[in-house]
């Protein structure tokens, strides 16, 4: 009886790189030249030879692209085990596996992550980019069950869809790679909700339905696409431990390299073996890249706003860009205590030079507002019936650039429901506020 090792077929896709002084394969040619392949009405030359093998000592039946009957002249037998080698180059073309860089998307991140480990040792592939890598069945497993950052000397990867159905996600949510970007916390995407599905039918016919369900998990793909596509528009991301800690602008920061660029030019460097988690907020749509800022915001009011008081600000940069955010703080506002949050615009607004503050609570709350200042006996206590903002702190993710405002009014700093101060840049000491004279 044979052994199973010789019933089974092997069939293997060589592609050899051409001389690029000669134009001709690096290896002897026993099988002559590729035969053109036919597409619709044209014809395309291509060196790729598909060779079937039946045992280790067969020297390969060759397969033609689009002609089944080579399949059966070569014998092959659909009821045996076929196992498909696949070789990027020969090894009389003395090319360094170093210099190959592997994308994956989705399973296709697990199979790069397995040719990496196959190639192991010296040999080690340089580059594996794993975009939404596969979640299920890999969720959790051991490194070698899935891509991991031993596959390459280096491993990068783009999680946009990890959010949770019935225990399972689409994409893997667990760290793979030397660095880990999640782009809006990597559970889901701006821009896929289906909400958007209406407006998608009404471009792609019933496409649009299968567009919207994997909008999230292919946005990977195109997040590293725009990263080729707008080179002077490169999307930063910021090492933290989650997004909640992101969301409050407290990771942006890129000392002692704790940013990253997110795509192809990312910046390969690592130290060892451990995972790092970067974060990042994405527009819906490319250019894709966005601008990170921390607000720091310290009230000195003597008493705490009931409700969840929401505001606006507008921000003026030297590029004359008037951007309006609504922001809301918390459950009230307490005083003497600063609140930190993330604030992410779609523009380049240039070097920020002032800042307009608006508190949105409407006429009504205005009334419940002063209601409440005549009944809270304040005693000798300064009476205050609006807030006091002392100061706004801001930190620019992309510039580092960190910038101190102070009300442009220094004899009225009390802000009403539905009125809107001014704050300029200003430098502060240790006891007053000092204006920058610009």
């Amino acid at each position: 009886m044979e052994s199973p090792l010789c019933v089974s077929i092997f069939l293997v896709l060589c592609i050899f790189i051409l001389s690029s002084a000669h134009g001709q394969s690096p290896g002897p040619e026993p099988f002559g030249r590729s035969h053109a392949v036919e597409t619709g009405e044209t014809l395309q030359e291509t060196e790729t030879r598909f060779l079937l093998f039946e045992d280790k000592t067969d020297k390969g039946c060759r397969l033609q692209l689009h002609h089944v009957d080579t399949l059966q002249q070569c014998g092959f037998n659909a009821s045996l085990p076929l196992v498909m080698i696949i070789h990027g180059w020969s090894e009389s073309a003395q090319f360094s596996p170093s210099n190959v860089h592997l994308i994956g998307y989705s399973l296709g991140a697990h199979v790069s992550g397995f040719a990496g480990n196959y190639m192991g040792g010296k040999h080690k592939i340089g580059r594996i980019t794993a975009l939404d890598a596969a979640g299920p069945l890999f969720e959790g497993t051991a490194p070698s069950e899935r891509l991991s950052p031993d596959d390459a000397n280096f491993v990068d990867a783009i999680h946009t869809f990890t959010r949770e159905h019935m225990g399972l996600s689409v994409g893997i949510k667990q760290p793979i790679a030397h660095y880990d970007f999640y782009p809006n916390g990597g559970t889901f995407q701006p821009g896929c909700h289906f909400l958007e599905l209406y407006k998608d039918i009404a471009k792609y016919g019933l496409n649009a339905i299968t567009k919207t369900i994997k909008c999230a998990h292919v946005r990977s793909v195109h997040l590293f696409i725009d990263s080729l596509l707008h080179p002077s528009m490169q999307s930063t991301a910021y090492l933290c431990s989650d997004m909640d800690s992101f969301s409050q602008g407290l990771c942006l920061s890129c000392r002692k390299g704790r940013c990253n660029t997110l795509g192809y030019h990312v910046r390969q460097e690592h130290r060892g073996k451990k995972s790092r988690k970067l974060f990042l907020v994405t527009r819906a749509q490319a250019p894709f890249k966005a601008y990170h800022y921390q607000f720091k915001i310290q009230f000195i009011n003597q008493m705490e706003t009931p409700g969840k008081p929401t505001f606006t600000m507008s921000l003026l940069g030297t590029k004359e860009e008037m951007q309006k955010v609504p922001i809301t703080l918390g459950e009230g506002i307490t005083s003497n205590k600063t609140y930190s949050f993330l604030l992410t615009l779609d523009l380049d607004i240039g070097e920020l030079v002032m800042i307009k503050f608006k508190w949105d609570n409407s006429a009504v709350w205005t009334n419940v507002w002063n209601t409440v200042q005549i009944i809270i006996p304040w005693g000798r206590e300064p009476h205050y019936s609006g807030l006091v903002p002392k100061s706004i702190r801001v930190m620019s993710g992309e510039t580092q650039q960190r910038t101190t405002f102070c009300p442009e009014n220094v004899d009225d700093l009390q802000l009403h429901p539905t009125q809107e101060k001014t704050f300029v840049r200003c430098e502060i000491s240790s006891k007053k506020l000092k204006r920058k004279n610009r």
